[in-house]
């Protein structure tokens, strides 16, 4: 979506929006770091991001990366910055393909920065000297397809003071065909009224966004100002003086400093603030909570499907997903990227070219060994990892092998069903409650257009012991309503289905549409996952040492345990699934399995013949 278009959404309709700006960290660990950020900071709301460009080097080449990531894989609309410092035709050309592939619309056009080994800026291509001839050239080279914004300076720039002349630069950036404005970082909410006022004078009628700098600390916010020549009023310094050397009471000051000011601007018309969050969190949701624009029950994160969609090149109409990725996104678009079809049109079958070696993913558990092993400690028997699985659905950590992100709201309406369960050895990967007819602005299951309403089939997904799984399949295929998938990791597979197409477990029903069927459970899709599912928890084992009880006992849950779905197709009742499973309990919970031989624990299902 071009960001145009965000903008004459908010003033049509009067609610302000806002969007956040993040800049390559240096480090490996920094960017794996501010990639879980941007996709904490997705949840409070923002319309769009920004990624600021490194002049040359690895840096540009992690600005395209982020921006790859962030449209991709987590459906964050991104606008790539990029400059014609340091750059030739083959280098812009280069990054403008990157942005393009990875389904971006919107750049952000600037002359940019000298490199610090100059003194005085110099055009690496004479086709290049000014941001105007960078807006030119992409119109030229992709017509309307990227939307373009331009830096505007109510306050000057580094080697400009002159605004006449920086007016007439930015009327020749527009006329070249830029559509949006933004500003540098400013305070003085006065002077950043008149300017807009001299820019439209000057026949300038696109739209401006205010760049706005939070407090974070005291440090900072000088050293950032001073940086950037802005004016900070006399007010702000009389009350961020005093507390100077106390960092919370600086943000708390701030908050309220920098949102005022926000008010101000709204007032005078603009509907839409860019904040430069430096990559930090808290110091931009301070302002957003004191604006009170966060999302809330009341006011919930709009959501066209039940899952965060991917805004990739050929992704963005993709309305359909399997259950089984629900809580590992990413992978799942990365997996899926180059396969021939999607859910929709379905994968064919398993002949199929596109169902690769599962390493070329990227799918692997994330985190080093030892962080892995101080999150989930030592588990020595099938107990442990239960009790592990009772910490994350009562919330005391945030992720496991199965699932990237916090349990999700709605499971605590079978909170205690599924706590009962792993206290019982069935260990529970993923689960949905039955929903009858929400509306679609649920705060915790809506999802999709206004005035509609929304529905579930009850599922689960758990790790079954070999010892249970004959009693839990007989029960399962003696009940009408529920349908099942089961397979080892060496592939055998038992299902009661009868046929091999999708199965809808969440559709939603919507005025003037037909209805929409996002999530589903498809035999050929669970037997894809199964392999990423049973990879997840084998690396999970090779965090501990050869031999040791910790690797032992996950190995043998590997090697031997049943991963099983089942669906109840009666969505009014949701209590079927743990009705059936009611009194199943894995025997010898506390045992510690003992090295055998080398030290790895093998073993193969018994106690049933296979079945398809």
């Amino acid at each position: 979506m071009h960001i145009r278009e965000m903008l004459a959404e908010a003033e049509r309709t009067g609610n302000p929006s806002f969007s956040f700006e993040y800049f390559p960290p240096k480090t490996a660990q920094g960017v794996q770091n501010l990639y879980d950020r941007m996709e904490r900071m997705y949840n409070f709301g923002p319309k769009f991001i920004d990624i600021t460009w490194g002049a040359g080097g690895r840096i540009a080449e992690l600005t395209c990366e982020m921006v790859v990531q962030a449209q991709t894989y987590l459906g964050l609309e991104a606008c790539m910055h990029l400059t014609c410092t340091d750059m030739g035709e083959e280098k812009v050309n280069d990054a403008l393909r990157k942005a393009y592939k990875a389904g971006c619309t919107n750049i952000l056009a600037l002359r940019g920065d000298p490199p610090r080994d100059k003194e005085k800026w110099e055009a690496t291509d004479t086709k290049f000297r000014y941001a105007r001839d960078l807006v030119a050239h992409i119109r030229k080279m992709y017509g309307n397809h990227f939307d373009i914004g331009v830096a505007g300076y109510p306050e000057g720039c580094d080697d400009n003071k002159d605004e006449d002349l920086l007016l007439d630069h930015l009327k020749e950036k527009v006329d070249m065909g830029a559509s949006f404005i933004v500003t540098q970082m400013f305070y003085d909410v006065d002077n950043f009224l008149r300017w807009v006022g001299k820019v439209r004078e000057r026949g300038i009628t696109v739209p401006i966004v205010p760049g706005i700098m939070p407090i974070a600390t005291y440090a900072s916010f000088l050293r950032r100002a001073n940086h950037m020549n802005c004016k900070i009023p006399e007010e702000w310094m009389a009350k961020l003086e005093p507390v100077k050397n106390d960092d919370v009471a600086v943000r708390d000051i701030g908050k309220v400093l920098v949102a005022d000011m926000c008010r101000k601007i709204l007032a005078a018309g603009i509907r839409h603030l860019h904040f430069y969050t430096m990559n930090l969190a808290q110091a931009t949701r301070m302002v957003l909570e004191e604006l009170d624009w966060l999302p809330s029950p009341e006011r919930p994160l709009k959501q066209a499907l039940p899952w965060k969609q991917s805004l990739g090149l050929g992704r963005r109409t993709e309305d359909v997903r399997p259950i089984f990725w629900r809580n590992r996104n990413k992978s799942y678009v990365a997996r899926t990227q180059d396969w021939d079809e999607f859910p929709n049109g379905r994968w064919g079958d398993s002949r199929s070219p596109a169902f690769g070696e599962l390493d070329a993913y990227g799918i692997g558990l994330k985190g080093t060994n030892e962080q892995n092993r101080q999150k989930w400690g030592e588990p020595t028997c099938v107990r442990d990892i239960a009790n592990l699985f009772v910490r994350y659905l009562n919330k005391e950590i945030d992720y496991l092998p199965w699932s990237e992100a916090p349990v999700a709201e709605e499971a605590e309406l079978i909170k205690k069903e599924l706590i009962d369960l792993n206290k019982r050895g069935l260990i529970t990967v993923n689960s949905q409650p039955a929903v009858n007819g929400a509306k679609s602005n649920h705060p915790v299951h809506g999802w999709g257009p206004s005035n509609g309403y929304v529905y579930q089939k009850a599922y689960l997904e758990m790790l079954v012991a070999p010892e249970l799984f004959p009693e839990v399949k007989r029960r399962i295929e003696q009940h009408p309503d529920l349908t099942y998938h089961a397979v080892t990791k060496a592939g055998n597979l038992y299902t009661n289905a009868q046929f091999e197409g999708p199965n809808a477990v969440t559709w939603g029903v919507f005025p003037g549409k037909e209805i929409v069927q996002p999530t589903i459970v498809e035999r050929i899709s669970f037997l894809a996952w199964k392999d990423e599912a049973f990879q997840l928890g084998t690396e999970w084992a090779r965090c501990y040492e050869s031999g040791s009880p910790s690797r032992l006992i996950l190995e043998e849950i590997m090697n031997t345990w049943y991963l099983v779905n089942i669906v109840n197709n009666d969505f009014h009742r949701g209590e079927t699934i743990f009705e059936v499973l009611d009194g199943l309990e894995v025997p010898n919970l506390d045992r510690v399995p003992e090295p055998q031989g080398n030290g790895v624990t093998n073993g193969a299902p018994n106690g049933v013949e296979a079945s398809t």
